[in-house]
């Protein structure tokens, strides 16, 4: 039973470091590809800002699922308690929220709407 409580902690713990991870190469990629945009292409730079963003705003999101799934491991499968489903629903809450405002921020439109 102990070997299993550690092993899930170390997957929830090596889940997490993915969506952290995920989260800085996105920032360091986005930057670099901005800068490169921008100097070898010629690139007006409101379309540069605006491609930084939206990249850097799809490696934010991805990077948010993988921490809600690390929650999920750690606050479920390690102490099943009332108080940690709670805590995890909070969290999940929080996150949602915060991929929800990122993708309206990224693309200017409720995510529900059409491209068009």
């Amino acid at each position: 039973m102990e070997k299993d409580r550690i092993f899930v902690e170390i997957a929830g713990l090596a889940i997490e470091a993915l969506g952290v991870l995920i989260i800085v190469i996105a920032a360091i990629a986005s930057i670099v590809i901005a800068i490169r945009t921008y100097l070898l292409k010629k690139t007006h730079h409101t379309v540069v800002y605006t491609q930084l963003r939206q990249r850097f705003g799809r490696g934010i999101l991805l990077g948010l699922e993988f921490l809600v799934a690390a929650d999920i491991i750690k606050s479920v499968a390690i102490e099943p308690t009332l108080a940690s489903v709670g805590t995890l629903a909070v969290i999940v809450i929080i996150r949602t929220f915060l991929s929800f405002v990122l993708d309206v921020e990224m693309y200017g439109r409720w995510p529900w709407r059409s491209k068009s």
